[in-house]
């Protein structure tokens, strides 16, 4: 997987639609909470978050869910950790 934004803004999507198939990326507002937008529970999140470890292989600790509200902070996450594994 690259670093290249776009690249994972169109595989983090690809995740989320398979935790929730009726979501329809191109409506997603990358600054407005990703939760509410796509009306996931805690469950669905977790199952989400899991996918992103799997697929990416990024860590995501429970410390930093909080820090993973919209669509755009989680691509920052994401991209901060890819990079900083090397």
């Amino acid at each position: 997987m690259t670093n290249d934004r776009p690249a994972l803004a169109a595989t983090v999507q690809d995740i989320l639609r398979s935790i929730a198939p009726e979501v329809e990326p191109g409506t997603l507002d990358p600054t407005r909470p990703l939760r509410h937008q796509v009306d996931l529970d805690s469950m669905d999140w977790l199952n989400f978050l899991v996918a992103l470890h799997e697929r990416l292989g990024v860590n995501i600790p429970e410390a930093d869910y909080a820090r993973l509200v919209t669509l755009d902070k989680l691509l920052d996450y994401l991209l901060e950790r890819r990079v900083s594994k090397g």
